[in-house]
């Protein structure tokens, strides 16, 4: 039998539109899906017509065990050594950066469709607080992996052919934060963005898309309990007034469409503008009675090079969870 996205035996964590009954999509890497069976098979079905090749790639994981690479495929088989009842995680990993994800027609796009299975088996509950992560290209993992080509033509290190390999939502500050503070992540990144501007995949400026999941798509996912914004690298151009002039606006939305979030403004691992936003909490705290944190994470690794490798996410991570666990007292 196919059980629906909407079965009790499936879950989705992340910024996903549900506005289908047949399927569900995502475009923000960091979303998963999970399911549950029993036996020994499962299949997960995705519609790939409209994604682009080179096609995304995707993190499975099996009872909570090994994560392995694949790419998007229109069946994912799940094959377990035992009988019982397991649980099947897919998340989607990174993909071709510049592929649109914003306007129709999606190219760079989970669409999951269900689940293949003789026995589902209803999930339990997953009861922890919700983070949500609204960044750039920095949080949703790209070019966290550019040395995996060891050995290979030069011309293919960092193109956009191999972003897929590169990219790792999973590695990032924000992954591995709402992980070490047991924190159930969503996650909002695209490329190039910043509060000034536009960026690739045709995606708003931060405050324009953050209501939404893509264009047409208002977003559902449940309230968060905690927002972290990390915004200010693709803005460390502009002047600094008009910096906190846009990020104001951007604390406006985000208070307007999660109302009963506890928000942190962390400021740009290039140390972008860090004491303008400094000021900026300051004053819009002081205007609108507002508790917005500050913290700054211009100290915490080099500013070169400006998306983190795997330590400098992990360095991030180890620095950020230990702010967040003292402010929100976790």
């Amino acid at each position: 039998m196919v059980v629906p996205y909407s079965h009790e035996s499936v879950r989705l964590t992340g910024r996903w539109d549900t506005s289908s009954p047949e399927c569900a999509v995502t475009v923000a890497p960091g979303s998963y899906l999970e399911f549950s069976f029993e036996g020994k098979h499962a299949v997960a079905r995705f519609d790939i017509e409209a994604n682009m090749v080179p096609l995304l790639h995707l993190w499975v994981q099996v009872d909570g065990g090994v994560m392995t690479e694949a790419q998007i495929d229109r069946y994912l088989r799940v094959n377990t050594l035992t009988e019982g009842i397991h649980v099947c995680r897919i998340i989607y990993k990174g993909g071709t950066e510049t592929s649109n994800r914003w306007y129709a027609p999606l190219r760079g796009k989970v669409t999951f469709l269900g689940v293949q299975t003789e026995k589902p088996v209803a999930l339990p509950s997953d009861n922890r607080p919700i983070v949500e992560f609204v960044g750039d290209s920095i949080t949703e993992g790209v070019l966290i992996d550019v040395d995996y080509h060891e050995g290979t033509v030069p011309p293919f290190d960092l193109d956009q052919l191999n972003r897929g390999y590169h990219d790792d939502a999973c590695a990032t500050y924000a992954w591995l934060t709402a992980e070490a503070l047991n924190l159930r992540p969503v996650i909002m990144g695209f490329g190039a963005t910043g509060v000034t501007k536009a960026g690739l995949s045709r995606v708003p400026a931060a405050q324009d898309a953050y209501p939404f999941n893509f264009d047409g798509s208002p977003v559902t996912r449940p309230q968060p309990d905690y927002v972290v914004i990390n915004h200010g690298a693709n803005d460390r151009r502009v002047a600094a007034e008009l910096y906190v002039e846009k990020y104001a606006i951007l604390l406006d939305v985000v208070r307007l469409h999660s109302p009963n979030a506890k928000i942190v403004a962390l400021s740009a691992f290039c140390g972008a503008h860090k004491e303008a936003l400094r000021r900026l909490i300051d004053d819009y705290n002081q205007k609108n009675g507002t508790d917005v944190q500050y913290v700054n994470g211009g100290d915490w690794i080099s500013p070169e090079p400006l998306h983190p490798l795997r330590d400098g996410h992990i360095t991030v991570a180890r620095h950020l969870s230990a702010e967040l666990k003292r402010l929100w007292k976790l």
